[in-house]
């Protein structure tokens, strides 16, 4: 039997829908397949960057000095962390050498006492900040980690009756994260005692 030329038309009217619908179906799922692509990518990245910012994380310290023995010492603590060592460096102009600040970590104001009260001679009663370099060091997993940073030891003075003067430690302060010894000596030369 022979088809009439509507017959045809119709026929062919179909074909050309069902390739519509096929090339319809097609980029539907080539634009499915790139948005799962882009979207794992994305998710990759965020990723990568949660990773980097907890090393990050990790790898900073921000030590805080908590007064212990009536002002004589401040004990140093960074949350649950162990330091396996920890040295406090002070202006060269106070003669100090530095001080190995474990067990603890602390600062024990015996250390520079003595110098810092001689710079101070000639007044009872005074205030004042000293910047010392402290470098720590610890272990994150089986990451060895280190960081040197500038902070300034808060501190008075108080007259003793008969007995001179006596320093009493307040504090600890985090000024740069970025320490070394030429920071250590600008930072002394702006806040030295007497200035």
């Amino acid at each position: 039997m022979s088809e009439t030329a509507d017959q045809a038309a119709t026929r062919r009217r179909w074909i050309t829908l069902a390739e519509l619908v096929a090339v319809a179906g097609m980029l539907i799922g080539a634009g499915t397949l790139y948005l799962n692509w882009s979207g794992r990518r994305a998710d990759d990245a965020a990723r990568a960057a949660q990773t980097a910012s907890t090393d990050r994380a990790h790898g900073i310290v921000t030590l805080i000095g908590k007064v212990a023995d009536g002002g004589r010492t401040l004990t140093l603590a960074d949350g649950d962390r162990n330091f396996s060592a920890a040295t406090v460096s002070f202006p060269k102009a106070l003669g100090v050498s530095p001080q190995d600040a474990l067990p603890g970590p602390r600062i024990a104001s015996d250390w520079f006492a003595d110098a810092l009260l001689k710079a101070t001679d000639g007044s009872e009663a005074r205030t004042g900040r000293l910047p010392v370099l402290i470098a720590a060091s610890w272990w994150d997993g089986d990451t060895s980690r280190t960081e040197t940073a500038l902070y300034d030891v808060l501190w008075r003075t108080e007259g003793r009756f008969l007995r001179g003067r006596k320093l009493v430690l307040t504090g600890l302060t985090l000024t740069s994260r970025s320490g070394s010894p030429a920071a250590l000596e600008a930072a002394w030369q702006r806040k030295r005692p007497g200035k």
